[in-house]
């Protein structure tokens, strides 16, 4: 694996992959690409800001230069103001935490795992199923019953 393929496996894993890397046309990124990299979204972001606020574009111009729209650029601008460089990172989707199983349904769950130590989480989760109606992957039952018995 070469270094451009570690960058891109890198930027991949740490959710600031630019899906739009292609639409990016300003001149730093397409006359020096070898620092200039159009896939890391941080970078680009970081840029576009610096073009309004340093080199004097309109947010307009910057916007189609670096392949967002004029919203993106005032929501990067605002997590700039908040929380620096850092705010520049995509926040990850998806929920946060196991929202399906409530204290209730943990609790249940937990009570199940102890009376039949031979279940599997998968045979757990068919139980939770039934129980309450709710349908939840196994991994994320273990993972949530491990949680509640660290705390």
């Amino acid at each position: 694996m070469n270094g451009t393929q570690k960058k891109a496996g890198a930027l991949r894993e740490n959710h600031t992959w630019n899906r739009r890397a292609e639409a990016v046309r300003d001149p730093l990124f397409q006359d020096h690409p070898e620092f200039f990299d159009a896939r890391d979204l941080v970078q680009v972001k970081y840029e576009m800001l610096r073009r309004v606020h340093h080199d004097g574009h309109t947010v307009t111009q910057a916007s189609a230069a670096f392949g967002l729209s004029r919203q993106a650029f005032y929501q990067t601008q605002a997590a700039w103001e908040a929380e620096g460089i850092t705010g520049l990172v995509p926040e990850r989707s998806g929920p946060r935490s196991a929202h399906k199983l409530s204290d209730v349904i943990l609790s249940a769950a937990y009570a199940a795992h102890q009376a039949h130590p031979a279940w599997s989480y998968a045979d757990l989760t068919r139980w939770v199923a039934q129980e309450f109606t709710i349908t939840v992957h196994p991994r994320s039952l273990a993972r949530a019953l491990r949680d509640r018995n660290r705390s």
